[in-house]
């Protein structure tokens, strides 16, 4: 089973390739979602036995981002049906003019995205810090397309310089792997072994030195990827060119891959006694991060591109989670699944006002309760839960981090992480509650039933990320305990 949640969406994928209907396209494309969503649950009842001599196996980390994704996806393929459905009607109303639907363009959208979930698969049940590098990378090649798929000269900048960014940052990664099997390397033998188990088994015994550089260096490379400052150029530019769709997954989904690996490597240096280190320098990178976005968020005017700042504030609250250890883990944890959920809800519901409103600037969209009334209240409930405001989840995680850094007397960490969401939330809170209320422009007009089924998807997100600040459901929170251990039970 471990190895067909992986071949299935990637077989899926070859296939969409060489389909020339568009209903058997996109029923590929939901009835592979479903199947995967079905043997991520299904995981959790019966693990799979690991494979390729433990190279893929699945504990507790793995299975939370494995879920996290295959959900995800799910509520993206139901999502691109209809997108794609109206945009093919449409043709006009959603991208630059003279951009039109043609079968070899869907085709290739859709075998992209399924490559897409077959690599970030890959990734979360990687135990080989080897082949977890080598599926980081694919997920780079697979989803480049998807970027590119307005083919206007902003998507092929965004794409080159996602292409560019990601491979500096993935090519330091792979330094830090070759200085792990330095460090890894046994005195007597030579033999070296990069299987998390046997990894943390040896860890007492891996060269500090060697390991400390090894951090760095992944940390760094899978940083850039996760989109933590200053590593983090790439990102806006390729959240806001790429179709909503695709937007939604790369901040939900992507980014969360990029984590993994990261906290891959930090249980490494925790079994090997350098929790202090790997921690400060997941501190300063988390702050930083929610630094520069705080900035960035301040005043902007491509609301896409302010949800890509948002994300990055986001991938900075993990990191400071990560780095404040104790229940600053089990907050991260929870973090990654509010932070996910919120903000595919949101890249969704900008791309419905974007396909009304043909335009990303903040400054031209006005009166969304009034043009499109339920994407227009969603747009403002996201930006509230994304802020961190209760009853939504991610208030409920971004306390839980807070509190961590308060428990441990940690007062610097603990004003700087409030005055950064402060600002964040002034920040946001113009440009959305802009958008949101006033008077719409005369010259823009809602087509038939437009809008209608594109609702759906964000508005199921709204209620899970309602539901999971006011209710975890135990056997989510004993995962989420049992994920947390892993990171520090040493």
């Amino acid at each position: 089973m471990i190895l067909l949640v992986i071949l299935i969406p990637a077989l899926a994928g070859a296939a969409a390739f060489f389909i020339g209907s568009d209903p058997l396209r996109r029923g590929l494309l939901v009835s592979t979602a479903i199947v995967q969503f079905a043997m991520s649950v299904g995981s959790w009842l019966a693990p799979p036995t690991p494979a390729l001599n433990g190279w893929l196996a699945e504990d507790a980390l793995g299975r939370l981002f494995m879920t996290l994704t295959s959900a995800l996806f799910l509520a993206s393929s139901f999502y691109a049906v209809a997108y794609l459905r109206e945009e093919r009607s449409q043709p006009h109303s959603d991208f630059e003019e003279g951009f039109l639907f043609s079968n070899a363009r869907e085709a290739s959208f859709t075998g992209c995205l399924l490559f897409f979930l077959a690599a970030m698969t890959l990734v979360t049940l990687s135990q080989h810090l080897g082949l977890l590098w080598v599926a980081v990378e694919a997920t780079t090649l697979a989803s480049a397309p998807l970027i590119y798929f307005h083919r206007h000269h902003r998507s092929l900048e965004a794409t080159w310089k996602y292409l560019l960014i990601c491979s500096v940052g993935i090519a330091l990664a792979l330094l830090g792997i070759f200085f792990l099997a330095v460090a890894a390397t046994s005195p007597g033998t030579g033999t070296v072994s990069l299987v998390l188990k046997d990894l943390l088994s040896d860890a007492p015994h891996l060269n500090r030195l060697w390991l400390k550089a090894a951090f760095v260096l992944m940390l760094v490379g899978y940083g850039t990827k996760m989109g933590l400052a200053p590593f983090h150029t790439w990102l806006p530019d390729a959240h806001s060119e790429a179709p909503s769709v695709a937007s939604a997954l790369l901040s939900g989904a992507l980014l969360n891959c990029a984590f993994l690996g990261i906290l891959r490597i930090h249980q490494i240096c925790v079994a090997s006694g350098l929790v202090d280190f790997s921690e400060r320098l997941l501190l300063v990178l988390g702050l930083l991060s929610m630094a520069v976005a705080a900035i960035f968020i301040t005043g902007q005017v491509d609301y896409k591109r302010m949800l890509a700042y948002s994300s990055i504030e986001h991938m900075g609250i993990l990191a400071v989670g990560v780095g404040l250890g104790g229940a600053g883990l089990f907050g991260a944890m929870l973090h990654v699944i509010n932070h996910s959920l919120t903000k595919v809800m949101l890249f969704m519901v900008a791309g419905n006002l974007l396909a009304v409103y043909h335009t990303k600037t903040v400054k031209n969209v006005s009166g969304a309760l009034q043009v499109l009334p339920v994407s227009g209240l969603l747009w403002v409930l996201g930006f509230l839960a994304i802020t961190g405001s209760p009853p939504f989840g991610p208030f409920l995680s971004e306390f839980t981090i807070l509190k961590a850094a308060l428990d441990q007397g940690r007062s610097f960490v603990a004003i700087a992480y409030l005055i950064f969401l402060a600002i964040i939330v002034a920040g946001m809170a113009t440009p959305v509650l802009a958008m949101a209320q006033g008077t719409p422009d005369s010259n823009v007009v809602v087509p038939a039933g437009r809008g209608v089924a594109l609702s759906v998807v964000p508005a199921v997100l709204g209620a899970a990320i309602l539901l999971m600040g006011i209710y975890v459901p135990p056997v989510l929170s004993r995962t989420l305990h049992e994920a947390a251990r892993l990171l520090g039970e040493h």
